[in-house]
């Protein structure tokens, strides 16, 4: 029997999105509220602007929500199937590179193209930004380099 290992790696990274989402919203948003979803062009200086920064971080949670149960649901189908193998390197590997691109495609969408909010305002906005994003291209990498790795080995082993 041939061995698939798309189905475990779309989990991987479905719910490495979400969770990339979610660790950004809660320590970026909410612990160290550096900045909260539109807070560059509506600054949290009136009721009305934190409103409407709460409404968005909460529709920014429930992107999150909805591709972390996504990312569950299709790892729970893949553990149902005789043909996935079950790999930490490969999951693993596949969560980092969807919190990778999570914060690559919400970085250049909302901190460089729309400008709605950066890392932290301020005097070095852009070289948070600039790191933000090359966290992000640095978590795809190293789950990228999981993948070949252990994609290799399981290769070899059939």
């Amino acid at each position: 029997m041939e061995q698939k290992l798309t189905p475990l790696i779309a989990a991987g990274i479905v719910l490495g999105i979400g969770l990339g989402g979610f660790f950004d919203g809660v320590v970026l948003h909410q612990i160290l509220q550096w900045h909260h979803m539109l807070s560059s062009v509506r600054p949290l200086t009136t009721v009305s602007n934190m409103d409407l920064n709460m409404v968005w971080d909460g529709l920014f949670h429930a992107f999150d929500w909805v591709m972390t149960v996504a990312g569950i649901a299709l790892l729970w189908r893949a553990g149902g199937r005789d043909d996935v193998p079950w790999s930490s390197n490969i999951f693993v590997g596949s969560l980092l590179m969807g919190a990778g691109l999570f914060n690559m495609i919400e970085g250049v969408i909302d901190h460089q193209i729309l400008g709605i909010h950066h890392v932290k305002p301020g005097p070095h906005q852009l070289a948070w930004d600039l790191g933000f994003l090359a966290l992000g291209a640095l978590l795809f990498l190293v789950g990228w380099i999981m993948l070949q790795n252990k994609t290799v080995s399981l290769k070899a082993h059939q």
